[in-house]
């Protein structure tokens, strides 16, 4: 009857800051904020566009069409803060928009972070949040948060693998008795296979395409898996030789090709995951198989390709992109269940 209670003056939020994409989520509500994590600024001043309000989804129409003296900037590079400033002002205004009407009270939010995260850039996380308006802050793995996400059993005594391909990282964790036993991050995802697509077009077709272009081209026709029937698709950008703006013809194969090395990066951290393991673990992921969720699991033929270079089952979960959020949700509706895998600003980190 009290935790009810006390539940009534308590305003929890989720917030999975990623890369590409910020999702928040209210307990007893859902997710209630899914936006780019962008944001559009006036070069030397700094100061952001439309009173403060250039943020996510206005931001990302802006991207590639401001003249000179206005520039579209990501404030996280490969999961990790790499302008403060902007980072805080974002997150206050994503905060702002998922506040309850009327509520004054500063949330307690659980933020999802890369394994990769150092103890300084885990501070550094804490300290933008809790400036952005939180009243406190905990942490939790995006493995972990994302194993919870798509109802693996990782509390029970067998291992459960979850390969989380972000925007900026890529996430693998084998997890059992509810805590993790074997993991990888890497700074591979979905920017690095928009990059690598820029970078084969610019070298074999002489043509220079911005990233938004490379992203649209990788999910429209990009696979990691030999397609029953392949595809083609005409892309726009300016000749690197002339300067003047042409068009190219673009294969399925040629996307696939140019995919490659991330793709690769992807399987060396799978494999090196499982090296990790004992023979026991190994075991049970021999019939569990691993789980694909994040931005980057939406690329077709992924779980085949996987499943092709490692011998282990593969599937994609019902929608990927929300799965980190979702199971942060679940840890603050479970929150006491879930506490001795967080870590909290009140911590000397």
């Amino acid at each position: 009857m009290l935790q009810r209670l006390l539940s009534t003056f308590r305003f929890d939020l989720a917030v999975d800051l990623g890369t590409a994409n910020t999702l928040v989520g209210v307990v007893g509500e859902g997710l209630v904020l899914d936006e780019p994590s962008v944001v559009a600024v006036e070069r030397g001043t700094g100061r952001i566009l439309s009173g403060g309000c250039a943020i996510g989804q206005l931001a990302k129409q802006m991207q590639g069409r401001t003249p000179e003296r206005i520039s579209v900037v990501r404030p996280l590079c490969d999961g990790v803060i790499t302008d403060f400033e902007l980072c805080e002002a974002m997150v206050r205004y994503f905060l702002r928009k998922a506040r309850p009407p009327g509520w004054r009270r500063k949330p307690r939010v659980l933020v999802a972070a890369p394994g990769c995260i150092t103890p300084v850039e885990r501070r550094a996380v804490f300290n933008s949040i809790q400036r952005a308006g939180a009243r406190q802050v905990w942490l939790i793995g995006e493995a972990t948060a994302a194993a919870i996400g798509t109802g693996l059993p990782i509390a029970e005594p067998v291992a459960s693998m979850i390969v989380d391909v972000g925007g900026g990282t890529t996430e693998v964790a084998v997890l059992s008795l509810a805590e993790t036993v074997a993991d990888a991050s890497i700074h591979t995802g979905g920017d690095v296979m928009d990059r690598a697509i820029v970078d084969y077009l610019r070298r074999h077709y002489s043509l220079r395409i911005g990233t938004a272009a490379a992203e649209r081209l990788r999910i429209d026709i990009g696979s990691a898996f030999p397609l029953p029937k392949e595809q083609t698709q005409e892309i726009s950008g300016v000749d690197t030789v002339s300067g003047l703006p042409r068009k190219a013809t673009v294969t399925s194969e040629e996307v696939r090709q140019a995919l490659g090395d991330p793709l690769e990066a992807i399987i060396e951290a799978v494999k090196s995951t499982l090296d990790q393991c004992s023979a026991e673990l190994a075991a049970d992921l021999v019939d569990n198989g691993a789980v694909l969720c994040g931005g980057g699991s939406l690329l077709r033929g992924i779980d085949r390709f996987i499943s092709e270079q490692t011998g282990l089952p593969a599937r994609v979960v019902h929608e990927p992109l929300s799965t980190v959020a979702k199971g942060m949700l679940i840890c603050l509706e479970h929150f006491e269940k879930w506490k001795p895998t967080l870590h909290s600003s009140d911590e000397d980190v």
